[in-house]
């Protein structure tokens, strides 16, 4: 008779980390080690109730007593969520996919049991899955070893024999970190919908509304055809960046659309979910503002075995209340220790493909799983690469189709050869070529489409979405904005920090500016005014980068945002100082400023890298910053070289004022207001922004050109070093709600000033109906 092999338990630190070591389980309930498990609750959302399991009699814990819907160890080397399916259909023949499934908090138990021979140091995962019935008792294959019967039950009735310690159950403390299981079907099913619409009203008023068009009489016949193409592929990366941002994601979005007209509470889910494109708020660091309870319900029909007239398992698919930091890119139940363990394991190749912008990061054993395979892998690590191309495949050539064909269209040779490269490059993976062309695109239709932006990877900053900003060219502001790109190299040699960590070669960066008239993919919550590409530094560092402003946006912002806010909280003599020509001067300048400034180092060590290598989830705060304080200071800079007026020099302080108000408002999760918060703190720190009494702030004009300069030094230097710890600290000083900003925004959202717009592009809707 073959002996079963012993599980081994991964042994964790008093705060849940790997220790390195592993052990048996025997072993670590022995000696008290800290350990994972998992726990899954079942629960009927239409009767209220949660499913039990009754442990089989020869359990070396808690036997016969009724316990969790099912529970198991995370063996050594085991993920979390690939346990808690696992065991679900070992103990109970449930088999469900991973969308099912809602990481809903972790508790840890601490309990000693059979005369202090058993003792219990366990860092739960809780999972809550939510069916729509209850699933009838004969559908379930109970594991013998394990399970004895299930039942269900009101989980009110439920939480009152736990808090009177029901010697039939398990115990469970109802008073401490278990409540939360409780607390959250509470909340879910006996909310105020009137309150809560309410809520959304509020959140949903933060943006005016604004209709972005462009004049097309400069377009030429075929390229209002390629046009309407271009559109429809870039709708294309909307569907792409609802899959980066969660699995479950494309579901919610068509589950909300279909029962928007239900009643006015879906109405209004409805459009704050168009804002967000996702369940989580953008203004509100993410908090969610939907629950698992209002997201999609889907039919698994071979989820357990078969019962005579029952369809099948209708559950809710699932995501968490907390926004997960690696988005989509990464397994949800991945850290950071696994990921460089597995990556430190790569060849040099490997390793560049794992950290790169164009991959997703997946497990073996969730595969493993979906294809119901045996383990055939033998490798010692879970997690592989699957590049874009492949990943998002159906989607990728649906928008490739439509770019070759608006390729063909086109009469513009810049922009016919960009259309075929981008399309070639979603096939390929290989995004050089594309970019190249990107950056020498020289057309009156303006096309910006592809993965760029890293800001939705908050765990390491590698991964990068899918976009698209569709513009018109508009010509004369282009004209007029040459000098920026003209004075780059000439920028840098000035720039305030040792001319050892100065770049020779600084490529002109070209400013197109363009009148909007569609964006998609990540464009959600608060808008971007202008954007600074490619971000790969193998091309910045050939061919250096190119700017897009956005002048309709930003003059959409400048009216309806701006100029409230400084009304509000400017000083009243310096308010005249609050100018449009200012305000989107820096915004270039800004932009420009990402092309300058340490991007490819030397360490310490010798080693070259990169600065976004180094600051991983840190560097878009810190570069953020750095563009804004260094465009600040660049701006002081051309006007003492007499390239620019004089007379930009106070409203551009007192605009730039307004400005770091405005952003801060986008709240401290994102990297421009975390960026802007540890600038309006270092200057109003220097003396440089002062809080007058009657809580408005002035600009001190003797006081604000050291004080820029002297943290433009400090970002510059930190990035030139790689200096992570160093990011970290400034961040964590800076980067706060203080005072006088608590008091300005508290003041802003009393008299309702928007925070951002909400765009609607008339010319491409009637394009995409």
């Amino acid at each position: 008779m073959q002996q079963q092999a012993v599980e081994h338990l991964d042994v964790l630190t008093k705060t849940g980390l790997k220790t390195g070591v592993s052990k048996p389980r025997g072993d670590v309930h022995r000696d008290g080690d800290y350990h994972r498990a998992v726990h899954v609750w079942l629960f009927a959302e239409r009767t209220q109730e949660l499913l039990l399991q009754r442990r089989a009699s020869c359990k070396d814990s808690w036997p016969d007593l009724w316990d969790i819907s099912s529970a198991g160890h995370i063996s050594a080397g085991d993920s979390s969520l690939i346990t808690a399916r696992r065991e679900l259909e070992e103990e109970l023949g449930v088999i469900l996919p991973k969308d099912a499934f809602e990481l809903i908090f972790i508790s840890l138990q601490h309990s000693v049991i059979n005369d202090g021979k058993y003792i219990n140091n366990e860092f739960n995962d809780v999972y809550l899955v939510t069916t729509l019935d209850p699933i009838p008792l004969e559908a379930f294959a109970l594991q013998e070893s394990e399970v004895s019967a299930v039942k269900y039950i009101f989980y009110e009735e439920y939480k009152r024999l736990l808090a009177k310690e029901d010697s039939d159950y398990v115990p469970y403390d109802v008073n401490g970190e278990y409540s939360q299981l409780f607390d959250v079907i509470e909340k879910r099913y006996k909310e105020n919908t009137v309150a809560r619409s309410l809520t959304l009203q509020k959140q949903i008023s933060r943006y005016a509304p604004v209709s972005l068009s462009a004049e097309l009489s400069g377009l030429s016949d075929l390229d209002r055809e390629a046009l309407g193409l271009v559109v429809k592929a870039a709708a294309v990366m909307d569907e792409i960046f609802l899959l980066q941002s969660w699995y479950s994601n494309p579901a919610l979005r068509d589950w909300l659309k279909e029962y928007a007209d239900s009643s006015e509470l879906n109405k209004l889910k409805w459009s704050y979910y168009q804002i967000n494109k996702s369940p989580w708020s953008s203004l509100d660091g993410d908090v969610a503002f939907l629950t698992t309870a209002d997201s999609a319900i889907r039919l698994f029909s071979n989820a357990t075995r078969t019962v005579r007239d029952w369809k099948g398992v209708e559950y809710r698919a699932a995501f968490p209340v907390s926004k997960p930091a690696g988005a989509n890119f990464y397994p949800p139940d991945m850290n950071k220790m696994e990921f460089d363990l597995w990556k430190d394991s790569l060849e040099k190749d490997e390793q560049k493909e794992a950290t790169g912008f164009f991959s997703v990061i997946k497990r073996h054993s969730e595969f493993i799983l979906d294809s119901h395979q045996s383990d055939s892998t033998g490798g010692s690590h879970d997690l592989f690469i699957v590049p874009y191309s492949e990943e998002y495949q159906p989607l990728l050539v649906k928008a490739a189709n439509l770019l070759h064909k608006a390729g063909d269209i086109t009469d513009s040779p810049s922009l016919k050869r960009l259309l075929h490269s981008k399309a070639d490059a979603f096939l390929s993976n290989n995004y050089y070529d594309s970019d190249i062309a990107w950056l020498e695109l020289d057309s009156k239709l303006d096309v910006t489409i592809g993965p760029y932006e890293t800001y939705e990877d908050k765990l390491f900053g590698y991964k990068a979405t899918f976009e698209a900003f569709i513009g018109i060219k508009d010509d004369e502001s282009t004209a007029q904005l040459k000098l920026f790109g003209d004075n780059l190299q000439f920028l840098e040699q000035n720039l305030p920090m040792d001319s050892a960590y100065k770049s020779k070669d600084v490529s002109a960066a070209p400013i197109r500016v363009i009148q909007l008239l569609y964006n998609a993919g990540d464009v959600k919550g608060p808008q971007t005014l202008a954007f600074n590409l490619p971000n790969d530094d193998s091309i910045v560092k050939d061919r250096g980068t190119s700017m897009v402003m956005l002048k309709n946006v930003s003059e959409a912002k400048f009216k309806h945002i701006l100029l409230p806010i400084a009304a509000a909280c400017v000083a009243e003599e310096q308010q005249e100082h609050v100018d449009f020509e200012s305000f989107f001067t820096h915004t270039i300048c800004h932009e420009c400023c990402h092309g300058i400034g340490p991007h490819t180092i030397t360490l310490p060590n010798g080693q070259k890298s990169t600065v976004r290598l180094e600051l991983q989830e840190l560097y878009s705060a810190v570069e953020e910053a750095k563009a804004d304080i260094v465009g600040l200071w660049a701006l002081r800079f051309l006007i003492s070289q007499d390239l620019l007026s004089e007379s930009l020099l106070k409203s551009m302080y007192v605009s730039f004022l307004a400005g770091c108000i405005r952003s801060v408002r986008f709240g401290l999760e994102e990297a421009h207001g975390k960026g802007q918060a540890l600038q309006f703190n270092w200057l109003y720190e220097k003396g440089a922004f002062v809080w007058n009494t009657e809580g408005t702030i002035s600009v001190d004009f003797t006081k604000i050109e050291g004080a820029v300069e002297s943290l433009s030094r400090e970002i510059l230097i930190l990035q030139a070093k790689g200096d992570k710890e160093a990011a970290g600290l400034l961040l964590q000083k800076y980067s706060v709600l203080s005072e006088p900003l608590k008091v300005a925004l508290k003041k802003l959202e009393t008299i309702q000033v928007p925070v951002d717009v909400s765009p609607t592009f008339p010319i491409a809707s009637k394009i995409l109906q």
